[in-house]
């Protein structure tokens, strides 16, 4: 039950954010809250257990979101991913804190996934859209055997690996409460 009432914000958090950026997406003809520079992170610290989602144009990371066919684009994805695939050192996440990796995935139309189906629109429409607007979604989950020592988020490390980044969006909870927080390099850490 407890975690289920953990995970309800982060559900509800894409229809909330969808219904505020409504009006601004059917202004510029987007879909959903994707805006080069910009990338969302979900993060919740749980008794032990912390939990981190970051969703990110591919524009972001990679520098392009169509799927890679050279050789140049195809190592940049791959590099991409190893860097992703170190999620300890991305967050920056402090030794004392004894986090540990439990479990973790990636998922992008350029990692080889399928996109979702997000809207009505016929087929090649559809196509069109995902190429034009490559996302890359990580998710995280830690062990922490001195959660206490989390005391703050840094994302640094985030900003200085993928400079395209220009902000992140943060939702968090912890056992201080809820935030929303808008992070950028100059500000890059937030308090637990």
């Amino acid at each position: 039950m407890r975690r289920l009432l953990l995970a309800l914000p982060f559900a509800l958090l894409p229809l909330a954010i969808a219904h505020a950026a409504d009006e601004h997406d059917h202004e510029h003809g987007s879909l959903g809250v994707h805006e080069h520079g910009v990338g969302r992170l979900n993060a919740a610290l749980d008794g032990q257990t912390l939990a981190l989602e970051l969703d990110s144009p591919a524009m972001n990371l990679v520098g392009f979101e169509h799927v890679a066919t050279t050789d140049a684009d195809k190592a940049k994805v791959a590099a991409v991913r190893a860097q992703l695939e170190k999620p300890l050192t991305l967050f920056n996440l402090p030794k004392v804190a004894g986090c540990v990796v439990a479990s973790q995935e990636l998922a992008s139309p350029l990692f080889g996934d399928k996109p979702d189906a997000d809207d009505d629109h016929d087929e090649d429409a559809k196509d069109e859209h995902h190429h034009d607007h490559s996302e890359i979604h990580a998710h995280y989950q830690f062990s922490c055997s001195a959660p206490g020592a989390l005391k703050t988020l840094d994302l640094a490390t985030i900003f200085n690996t993928f400079p395209a980044t220009q902000k992140i969006q943060v939702q968090l909870i912890s056992p201080s409460g809820q935030q929303g927080v808008e992070v950028t390099a100059k500000a890059a850490a937030l308090k637990f």
